[in-house]
């Protein structure tokens, strides 16, 4: 009976540990929930979160190098708000970030590969009451702006949470990554920048992923990745 109980509650933590996992899988545009997959390239792993920095994982999540072929490309109005959807609310604390990258033509033929990710959206701890809180808990869709100055032509639109909640060890930060193609029109004519390289915008050890959200109290918070650019 011992065997049996102890069975239950292994099981009981699995399954929360599974529960509080998630993934981004449709786009949303003018304010309209897209079917899932119909603009997200679909990923391999379910809900589980990236762990290796220097994986090609890092582009867009494991498998969605591979989906692009399957998936759509939507028209977004440079200026506009779009967004992604989750398939659970977040319940892990830590950043969300939003990358672009031109490509060369049709992004369904298209890796990501090289310096040419820009980061156009942030959003990190507040410490407004004096300790650390993450206002990112609880919410089951994120939206931002697409810069006005963007120009014209096809994207990977790539966003991301950073669980940093086992991240005060090197390795245990958490990466929920997806990764949606779209066609911008209307335009500028801004130069994005700077430019990085998934993998390679990070650093095992860089301050906002080798971070310690629980003790000592933090003060502050670290952002990973470049400055946006806003245009």
């Amino acid at each position: 009976m011992k065997r049996f109980s102890s069975g239950l509650l292994q099981l009981a933590c699995l399954s929360g540990t599974a529960l509080a996992h998630y993934k981004w899988p449709a786009l949303i545009v003018d304010g309209t929930v897209t079917a899932d997959y119909q603009y997200v390239r679909e990923n391999t792993n379910n809900i589980n979160p990236v762990m290796d920095i220097n994986s090609l994982a890092m582009r867009c999540n494991e498998g969605g190098l591979a989906s692009g072929s399957a998936t759509q490309t939507a028209d977004v109005v440079a200026g506009s708000k779009v967004g992604f959807t989750l398939s659970n609310v977040i319940s892990h604390v830590g950043p969300i970030m939003v990358y672009m990258a031109k490509a060369p033509g049709n992004p369904s033929d298209w890796d990501g590969s090289g310096n040419v990710w820009f980061k156009i959206d942030e959003w990190g701890a507040d410490f407004s009451t004096g300790s650390i809180n993450w206002p990112q808990l609880g919410i089951s869709q994120y939206e931002f702006t697409i810069p006005s100055a963007t120009p014209d032509g096809t994207y990977l639109l790539r966003i991301e949470h950073l669980g940093v909640h086992n991240a005060a060890m090197q390795g245990g930060a958490q990466f929920f990554i997806a990764c949606a193609q779209v066609n911008v029109r209307g335009g500028g004519s801004g130069t994005p920048g700077p430019l990085v390289a998934f993998p390679g915008a990070y650093g095992a050890t860089d301050p906002g992923i080798l971070f310690n959200t629980y003790y000592p109290p933090p003060k502050s918070y670290t952002i990973p990745g470049p400055p946006v650019w806003r245009g």
